[in-house]
């Protein structure tokens, strides 16, 4: 089902690289991101909907230009700018602390996603553009496997350390207070999502200090896979603008006898250079 031949190109691999990259950065601190400003900051689900417009707002609006880019330009000039874009928003996202609103996030929010428009759609055809037109359904395939494979991998790693970042936080905050011989199971509690019950169930005189405790490590531990998600966007960045090469994409002819390769018409070109 899958070629293993195609891992030779090394625009394959650089698509493959950029899909699961973007997922396992952007698109998997998204679920954290609601976390924090359902469970942090108090917005219900609609609410946090809608302040997340600010990025697939832009991601609709840049999607749209990169589409109309792709034929003319390269598209590695497009992908990996693009995860520079979504890097510098990542690290403009960070310095989050128990004050901040969610409009701190706004401008990070934006820039990711027009980043995100930039990658997304010359990605779709950079996998597809470098076989030939019989196996890009299997091509498609693999890549839409990469992405979900970035999702699971970006969840499951993030908020293993987002987890063990609230561990240490909630223990370190509790030192020096009366509950600090159960700052261990509480530290427990706070990372495994059920901090309001934790809160409730500490003594009256400690809640408060508790509850800004769990507010204060999840924010920490926010801010370190901010930085985490950036490192990989800016990796994505470099990997895609090494690997994805014009000359790898595999030419096409139409019913006009028209080459095209990669969105572009070169018909013009091979005729120019035959005479």
């Amino acid at each position: 089902m899958f070629d293993l031949d195609l891992l030779r190109k090394p625009t394959f691999v650089g698509g493959l690289t950029s899909a699961f990259a973007i997922s396992a950065s952007l698109f998997s601190l998204l679920t954290f991101i609601v976390l924090y400003f359902q469970n942090i900051l108090g917005y219900s689900a609609i609410g946090t909907g809608l302040r997340l417009l600010a990025l697939t707002g832009a991601v609709f609006v840049s999607a749209g230009i990169a589409g109309r880019l792709s034929s003319g330009v390269p598209v590695r000039l497009l992908i990996g700018p693009g995860f520079v874009l979504i890097g510098a928003a990542l690290l403009s996202m960070r310095g989050i602390s128990p004050a901040s609103d969610w409009t701190h996030m706004v401008p990070g929010l934006v820039v990711a996603g027009i980043g995100a428009g930039m990658v997304t759609v010359p990605l779709a055809s950079t996998v597809v553009g470098v076989v030939h037109h019989t196996r890009a359904g299997m091509a498609s395939g693999v890549n839409t496997t990469f992405r979900q494979v970035g999702i699971a991998a970006g969840v499951a790693a993030l908020g293993s350390i987002l987890a063990s970042s609230i561990r240490d936080s909630v223990v370190s905050g509790l030192a020096r207070t009366p509950l600090a011989e159960h700052s261990h199971r509480i530290a427990l509690q706070v990372s495994a999502g059920h901090a309001s019950q934790a809160v409730a169930a500490a003594p009256a005189a400690a809640r408060a200090q508790l509850a800004a405790v769990s507010r204060s490590s999840f924010i920490d531990g926010l801010n370190l896979i901010l930085l985490i998600g950036a490192g990989i966007a800016f990796v994505a960045a470099a990997l895609a603008l090494a690997l994805i090469r014009q000359r790898d994409f595999v030419a096409s002819t139409d019913e006009a006898g028209i080459g095209v390769q990669d969105g572009v018409a070169t018909g013009a070109r091979a005729q120019g250079a035959a005479a």
